[in-house]
């Protein structure tokens, strides 16, 4: 049984949620699994094989860059409509759901009308079972709108139970069939009340209970993990952040001692990270850990290298060298063990089921199971990070580290723009870990999604005493985010700053100014590389 099998052999009561390409799609996941249901993702192409796999308690209809009326724009399995499930339509998934009904949809140049974007309010013109104990007749309730197209003929079996002044039919329900179409995103939190219809859709449309937990989970892979490795052994990448962390530890839970991890210390690592991951795994876990001093190899190979993609490749292919190196000596392995997140799979696959945009390299142990001929044991591959922090709790975690920001993989070399030396690296790891401690000492760590300092390859003229000095410049990140998708700047006062600058020029030789990075992503990414 390969690693998908196993992660899809013993699934709870679900919803399929069908992508067409939305850049929010991930979002109705996890609004779906915070009412305390599971749910997957499937591109509008494999929809068919998920439903047979899933055999969902319900269906979700995303929305979507396409337009309906356009030849060749995404369709739902026509099959879905005749399973007798319930189904809800968000913007594009109304407008699918309502043309493949024999309804009919016009662009809005068309129309004449044009389209609705941002904040909108709606009317509800009728009770129905999606606004059950939420909303009533004749109230006005604020929601987003992002769409061009619109229904303009409602498919047979349909009736308006919500308008807006863009969306004639901003609510459609079909009661007896329990089907539902919002041309608004209830997804988004520009919906206040959007994650609560979502959860009386699954709840009261769907009949699902809402008693999706982690301890659920944590039992349910442990069966798996059992079932899937048997008496064979499992090698763990270990890298000292909380996904692959947590994987190690439910693990080892699971099958003891047939477990080894493996931690590759290349010198890129934040202050006292490998005291700490060794602390936690050999003497609170009492997990087999093999540490490898490797250094020095990343160093020698990352001189002279100053392109971002040719840095991640290169630790990317190192990383591999020098595990594969590892695991020949510990021998006899049969699997090897990921912290592969949920979002890891969904942004693998395109909605068309294409290849997808590449942004940048991802760091981590992709060409390891074909060249050492093993098989994966991927036992988060179903959540997201905000999903294994609790289940790491769940395990009995300390909240300090399972509330980690996430580090990357290729680790401070992509927080040194050029060249990467041991030399860079010390600077940069003093002046982060000052940063991060004021940021603890404010009390404002869990605000704040990820914050970290970025040592830059310029050098400025300063004054320290009475002498000129010509070091290099710090940057320093904060961004707020659920899911890394999207961030904002944190806002902090200027005051904050003022103290953290003081502190890294004075106490970090290297460093002779201090700059913040005020770009929100988009147009950025939280890395600088």
């Amino acid at each position: 049984m390969d690693a998908q099998q196993q992660s899809d052999s013993i699934l709870p009561d679900s919803i399929l949620i069908v992508d067409f390409g939305s850049q929010v799609t991930q979002l109705i996941a996890r609004r779906v699994r915070e009412a305390g249901v599971y749910s997957e993702i499937a591109p509008f192409g494999m929809a068919e094989a998920a439903f047979e796999r899933m055999k969902p308690k319900g269906i979700i209809l995303s929305g979507s860059p396409a337009s309906v009326p356009d030849e060749g724009s995404p369709r739902a399995p026509q099959s879905f409509f005749e399973a007798g499930i319930p189904i809800l339509g968000i913007c594009y998934g109304q407008q699918v759901m309502s043309q493949q009904l024999g309804g009919e949809v016009r662009p809005g140049h068309e129309t004449g009308e044009g389209g609705e974007f941002g904040r909108a309010y709606l009317t509800v013109t009728k009770d129905c079972a999606l606004f059950d104990g939420l909303w009533k007749e004749g109230e006005r309730h604020q929601v987003w709108m992002s769409h061009g197209d619109k229904v303009t003929q409602f498919a047979p079996g349909f009736e308006i139970v919500a308008t807006s002044d863009g969306a004639p039919f901003a609510v459609i329900a079909d009661e007896e069939r329990q089907f539902y179409g919002t041309q608004f995103h209830p997804e988004v939190v520009h919906t206040p009340d959007g994650g609560k219809l979502l959860a009386n859709f699954v709840h009261r449309v769907c009949g699902l209970t809402g008693d999706w937990s982690m301890a659920a989970y944590r039992d349910t892979k442990i069966r798996e993990i059992r079932e899937q490795v048997g008496d064979g052994k499992v090698i763990c990448g270990l890298s000292g952040g909380v996904d692959s962390s947590v994987a190690a530890i439910l693990i080892h839970e699971a099958i003891g001692d047939q477990l080894t991890c493996v931690f590759v210390d290349h010198g890129l690592l934040r202050l006292n990270e490998r005291e700490q991951v060794e602390t936690m795994f050999r003497d609170h876990y009492n997990i087999p850990l093999v540490v490898v001093d490797a250094e020095e190899q990343f160093m020698s190979g990352l001189a002279g290298v100053t392109d971002p993609e040719a840095k991640r490749k290169f630790i990317g292919k190192t990383f591999i060298d020098v595990f594969d190196a590892e695991a020949k000596k510990i021998g006899g392995a049969d699997f090897l063990a990921q912290g592969t997140l949920y979002p890891d799979v969904i942004e693998s696959v395109s909605f068309t089921g294409g290849p997808s945009v590449t942004i940048k390299s991802h760091h981590n142990v992709g060409g390891l199971p074909e060249r050492m001929n093993m098989q994966l044991v991927e036992p988060l591959r179903e959540l997201f990070k905000d999903e294994v922090r609790a289940l790491g709790r769940e395990l009995g975690l300390p909240d300090q580290f399972v509330g980690r920001h996430p580090f990357p993989g290729p680790g401070l070399a992509i927080r040194i723009p050029g060249e990467v030396t041991k030399e860079r690296c010390d600077i940069l790891r003093k002046a982060d870990a000052i940063y991060l401690e004021e940021i603890r000492n404010a009390g404002l760590y869990d605000a704040i999604w990820q914050a970290f300092a970025v040592l830059l390859p310029v050098k400025t003229v300063g004054v320290m005493g009475d002498g000129r000095t010509y070091d290099s410049v710090c940057g320093l990140r904060a961004v707020t985010s659920t899911d890394g998708m999207t961030a904002d700047v944190y806002p902090f006062d200027a005051s904050f700053l003022t103290g953290c600058a003081t502190r890294i020029v004075n106490e970090v030789q290297g460093v002779n100014r201090v700059v913040y990075d005020y770009t929100s992503k988009p147009p950025g990414t939280i890395e600088w590389e």
